[in-house]
């Protein structure tokens, strides 16, 4: 049988392949992915990679053609700006689905995205990138953290561990994901000593060092202002099931 040849599109990243490394393809800071099929439509119906939570992985790997790629080399910011890409290529840019108002929780209407006007957060200016290592200086504790912008890999470490600890009742989703962005802590990288101090960081501290994560990862801002209640209020466009499976084709 003949090989298909799938139109394709090459798109950049947020991060414009910056944090990579630079033997890396994805350092050119671009991606090339492939219009999606009735394969790809065929990976999102599947219940099994549903139950086990990977579909969107599975379903990014078969569109991702720029060779030596896989979902899970991408940080976490470049993987949400390629599943929107994703999306405009499959069904174009415009997203219907249900909308709650931050401020009313009780009002919910429907309104239509434009993803094509998700703006890319980049880079942050003289801040080097190059190694995938930042420092940042405690406000309380006076701590010299060392720390890196996840990639997909660690993101699903962490999942992993994270469904462990729910099993037993317990919700360690922000000490689990400092344990795995910090790479050293006043010069001591070791294991132990990263796990002892996320779980007993001081909160300020916590929260000073996440958020400045936040402010250096680039992403694809998926915030718009619609107006709701007679107010223009900020809202996250929801993922929901509407994202890949459109109500006009449903």
């Amino acid at each position: 049988m003949a090989e298909h040849k799938f139109p394709t599109e090459v798109i950049d990243l947020p991060s414009q392949g910056k944090v990579y490394p630079k033997d890396s393809p994805l350092a050119e800071g671009k991606l090339e992915l492939k219009y999606m099929t009735t394969r790809e439509e065929d990976i999102l119906m599947s219940e099994n990679l549903i139950k086990k939570g990977v579909v969107i992985d599975k379903l990014l790997d078969s569109l991702i053609v720029t060779k030596g790629v896989k979902q899970e080399q991408l940080i976490l910011g470049d993987k949400n700006a390629v599943l929107v890409a994703s999306r405009i290529l499959a069904y174009g840019p415009e997203y219907t689905t249900e909308v709650t108002n931050p401020n009313d929780t009780d009002q919910k209407i429907e309104h239509t995205f434009d993803l094509s006007q998700c703006p890319f957060k980049t880079t942050v200016e003289d801040t080097d990138y190059s190694s995938n290592s930042f420092e940042f200086l405690t406000p309380i504790g006076k701590n010299n953290i060392k720390f890196k912008i996840l990639t997909g890999i660690e993101e699903a470490l962490i999942e992993k561990e994270l469904k462990q600890s729910k099993k037993f009742g317990y919700d360690t989703s922000i000490s689990t994901r400092l344990r795995y962005s910090i790479i050293s802590i006043d010069g001591d990288d070791k294991k132990e000593t990263i796990t002892e101090f996320s779980q007993n960081m001081l909160a300020r501290d916590s929260a000073a060092l996440r958020k400045y994560i936040t402010y250096i990862s680039p992403d694809i801002d998926m915030t718009s202002e619609i107006v709701m209640g007679g107010e223009t209020v900020s809202v996250s466009i929801p993922l929901s099931v509407e994202f890949f499976w459109p109500k006009s084709i449903q």
